[in-house]
C-alpha cells in the first residue's frame, strides 16, 4: 500500500510537468494533419494504389483502421521517442538538479525502492501515451471517414502484409498491435531512466538517449548491415509488427521481446547501480 501511495504521488508529479503532457498536444495536430491530407489530398491516391495493386477493394479497406495503424506506424518511433526520452530522461535527473532528492533521502526509503516507484511511473506513461495516440486518432479516422471498413496491414520493411475483412477482426488486432507499440517503447524510456540515473543534466540524457536511437537506425539501413539486422535494438522494437500478420508467429515475437526484456532489466539494473554509488549530501 506504501508503494501505491508512493507510485500516485510520483505519477501526480510526473503528469503535472508541462512536458509529460506536451506530447499528448502535439500528437493530436499531428493525427489532425496526416487525416487531413489522407483524406482530401494525395494521402488517398496513394491508399488507392497500394490497395488496388494488391488485389483488394479500396471501398473496404480505406478505412478508419486502416488510416490509423498507418498513423501509429509513421509517426510513434520517430516521434514518440522525442517523448518517451524527454520523459523518462528527466525522471531522476530533473530532481537531482532540482536539489529535491536531498529532502528524498532524509527519509526512511530506499534508493531502489525510489527508483522502482519511478521506473513504474515511466512504464505507466508510455502505456497510457501510446493507447492515448491510438484512441484518439482512431476517433478522428472515425469522425471523418465513417467506423465501417476493414483493415489493410502493409510494412515492407519488416515484410508483413495482411488483411481483415471484418471491422471486429481488425479493431482487436489493432488493439493488440498498440500494446506491442507499447511494450516495444518501454526499451527507449529505459534507456533515458538509466542516462537519467547517472551524474548528467536532465537535456544531456535525452540527447544521448535519442543520439544512439538515431545511430542504431541508420546503421540498421546501411546495405552491408543487412545481414546482422536482428542484432538492432530498432529493428527489435519493430518486432510488434509481427502480431499484425494474419498468422501470428510466436517464436519470433518471443524471441525479440525476450531480447528486449533482458536489455530493460540490464539498463535498469546499470542506472540503479550508477545511482546507489552517487553522494547526495555534497
Amino acid at each position: 500500500m506504501n508503494f501505491l501511495r508512493q507510485l500516485r504521488g510520483e505519477l501526480r508529479k510526473l503528469f503535472a510537468r508541462p512536458r509529460s503532457f506536451m506530447g499528448y498536444g502535439v500528437f493530436v495536430a499531428m493525427e489532425a494533419l496526416i487525416l487531413t491530407v489522407y483524406k482530401f489530398g494525395r494521402g488517398q491516391e496513394y491508399m488507392r494504389d497500394l490497395i488496388e495493386r494488391n488485389g483488394y477493394s479500396f471501398a473496404t479497406y480505406f478505412s478508419s483502421l486502416s488510416i490509423t495503424f498507418m498513423i501509429m506506424t509513421l509517426s510513434m518511433f520517430l516521434l514518440g521517442s522525442v517523448f518517451f526520452a524527454l520523459v523518462a530522461g528527466d525522471i531522476v535527473a530533473k530532481e537531482t538538479e532540482d536539489g529535491n532528492l536531498r529532502l528524498v533521502m532524509a527519509r526512511p526509503v530506499s534508493r531502489l525502492r525510489l527508483l522502482l516507484v519511478k521506473y513504474a511511473a515511466i512504464l505507466i506513461y508510455t502505456f497510457t501515451f501510446v493507447f492515448f495516440v491510438g484512441i484518439t486518432g482512431y476517433l478522428m479516422a472515425v469522425a471523418a471517414m465513417g467506423i465501417d471498413g476493414g483493415l489493410f496491414v502493409m510494412e515492407p520493411k519488416m515484410k508483413i502484409f495482411a488483411v481483415f475483412p471484418s471491422w471486429t477482426e481488425g479493431a482487436g488486432r489493432l488493439a493488440v498491435g498498440a500494446a506491442g507499440i507499447a511494450l516495444s517503447m518501454v526499451t527507449l524510456s529505459s534507456l533515458a531512466f538509466m542516462f537519467s540515473c547517472f551524474k548528467i543534466k536532465p537535456a544531456a540524457a535525452t540527447i544521448i538517449t535519442l543520439a544512439l536511437l538515431f545511430v542504431d537506425m541508420i546503421l540498421q539501413n546501411f546495405p552491408f548491415f543487412r545481414p546482422y539486422e536482428e542484432c538492432f535494438v530498432t529493428w527489435r522494437m519493430s518486432c510488434w509488427l509481427f502480431l499484425m500478420e494474419n498468422q501470428i508467429s510466436w517464436p519470433k515475437i518471443l524471441e525479440s521481446y525476450a531480447f528486449l526484456f533482458g536489455l530493460n532489466a540490464t539498463l535498469f539494473l546499470i542506472g540503479f547501480t550508477s545511482f546507489r554509488l552517487r553522494d547526495f549530501k555534497t
